[in-house]
């Protein structure tokens, strides 16, 4: 992936409260849950509910939400394309973090099975 720092820098600082609604607005029209969203989430994270709405509330950017996350061993497991973009092969840490979520938000308002969305977890 060929991006400038401007749009690395763009991702840094968007603050995850600010793109929570989107994805819950997203998954629930398309009869998902905020349940199945939360697992998904934490599925990636390592963030509990409690976690999530502290971050929520302290309007965390994605470079804090993702500095405080364990990310799943199993993340590198997402592939596919997001906004035209591989994901396996964005080489920016961030960036990546923050595409492998909008990936499986995805996948979930798709329908996809949570077994799958989850890689077999």
């Amino acid at each position: 992936m060929n991006t400038s720092d401007t749009h690395h820098q763009r991702f840094a600082k968007m603050t995850f409260a600010s793109v929570y609604p989107l994805y819950l607005q997203k998954v629930e029209k398309k009869g998902r849950t905020k349940a199945e969203l939360h697992q998904v989430i934490a599925w990636l994270t390592g963030f509990d509910n409690k976690k999530l709405q502290e971050l929520i509330k302290e309007k965390a950017t994605f470079e804090t939400f993702f500095e405080r996350a364990s990310l799943n061993p199993n993340a590198n497991l997402i592939t596919g394309v997001i906004c035209g973009y591989r994901v396996e092969e964005i080489e920016n840490p961030l960036t990546q973090q923050v595409r492998y979520l909008d990936k499986l938000v995805d996948e979930l308002a798709k329908g996809r099975k949570m077994e799958k969305i989850l890689r077999g977890a």
